[in-house]
């Protein structure tokens, strides 16, 4: 209803068979996957290529399309009102208002021409950063929106908050195999490993992500790098 009221030609990928004009089914293999399936029905005339998840709502998207006319990608703020989330995108926000350290996949806006030349997306779990680090490897602009957001929920509690930074920052290096991103961001993730501990001084949530950042490096470290969880 939000997309049909917006007027914007949509189409939902679905892991379940759905009676509606405008979803398509597809056996759940991961969003990468959705995305590389669903971009053969993007029209031949867009120019842009929005990819939102289905769970959100969506606020002020019409200055998040504005940025297209400097910028090629866009990926929009995350507002989440309860959980570690909250302060950890208090944290994250202003750093990526400078620096694309990563991205938020609940509302990205591509140009059409772009996201051609970033298919297909490899068997990862953050494709939207593969996106983004991807886009920026072959010399395109970025832009972290915060005026346009999306609402959506999040971890409740430190443990669920610890199993969600364990998958994000796996798939972040398993993008970092794929995509090559500017060397300041590539030292970032080189580094992370010694500076996480300092994330136990903000207190339960920082622990949280401190092991959950730990619980990925030690998989990859085994070589353990799954696509779907």
């Amino acid at each position: 209803m939000e997309l049909e009221n917006m007027r914007a030609s949509y189409i939902i990928v679905c892991g379940e068979s759905l009676d509606h004009p405008n979803v398509v089914y597809r056996e759940g293999r991961g969003k990468w996957d959705a995305i590389n399936f669903g971009a053969k029905f993007v029209p031949k005339e867009a120019n842009v290529v929005v990819l939102n998840d289905v769970d959100t709502r969506i606020h002020n998207f019409e200055h998040a399309l504005s940025h297209l006319e400097e910028a090629d990608i866009v990926y929009c703020r995350v507002s989440v009102s309860k959980g570690p989330q909250v302060k950890f995108y208090r944290i994250a926000d202003p750093i990526r208002k400078r620096f694309h350290i990563f991205a938020s996949g609940e509302l990205m806006l591509i140009k059409r021409k772009v996201f051609d030349r970033v298919l297909p997306i490899p068997p990862c779990l953050a494709e939207d950063s593969y996106i983004l680090f991807k886009a920026l490897e072959l010399g395109y602009r970025a832009h972290f929106c915060t005026k346009a957001y999306v609402e959506t929920e999040r971890a409740s509690n430190a443990k669920e908050e610890e199993a969600y930074k364990g998958r994000t920052t796996l798939g972040i290096y398993q993008v970092l195999k794929y995509a090559k991103p500017p060397p300041w961001i590539r030292a970032f993730y080189k580094i992370l490993p010694i500076t996480a501990p300092l994330l136990a001084l903000t207190g339960e949530d920082g622990i949280a992500w401190m092991r959950g950042i730990r619980k990925a490096l030690s998989m990859i470290l085994k070589g353990h790098y799954p696509t779907k969880f």
